[in-house]
């Protein structure tokens, strides 16, 4: 059985960075492409990055050049780590299985880890 856990979010000021981990279990991790998707207050899901078995990146536009994406296999674990950061990236952070055009058809809501960016 599929399982995400997601941490490292947090309060932090407008140009300030974070570090989100997803530990995952259930699946053989090394082979899947993994996403990062958000969810701002009263907005639907919104996808923000992913990353392929090869370890190759993809970003939506919002956050290309601020936020990267990696993964550790050894460890099962995804990683995004989120520099000058804006109050719109303010949301809960899910991970899941999946790239940009498939992660829909597999998510499964999580607990999440709420980012807040705010002065």
């Amino acid at each position: 059985q599929v399982h995400l856990v997601e941490s490292g979010g947090g309060l932090v000021q407008p140009g300030g960075s974070l570090r989100l981990s997803c530990a995952a279990s259930g699946f053989t991790f090394s082979i899947a492409g993994m996403s990062w998707v958000r969810q701002a207050p009263g907005k639907g899901l919104e996808w923000v990055s992913a990353i392929n078995d090869l370890g190759e990146p993809d970003y939506a536009d919002s956050v290309k050049g601020r936020f990267t994406i990696s993964r550790d296999n050894t460890k099962n674990t995804l990683y995004l780590q989120m520099n000058s950061l804006k109050p719109e990236d303010t949301a809960v952070y899910y991970c899941s299985e999946g790239s940009r055009y498939t992660y829909d058809r597999v998510f499964r809501r999580g607990q999440g880890t709420q980012v807040t960016v705010s002065s």
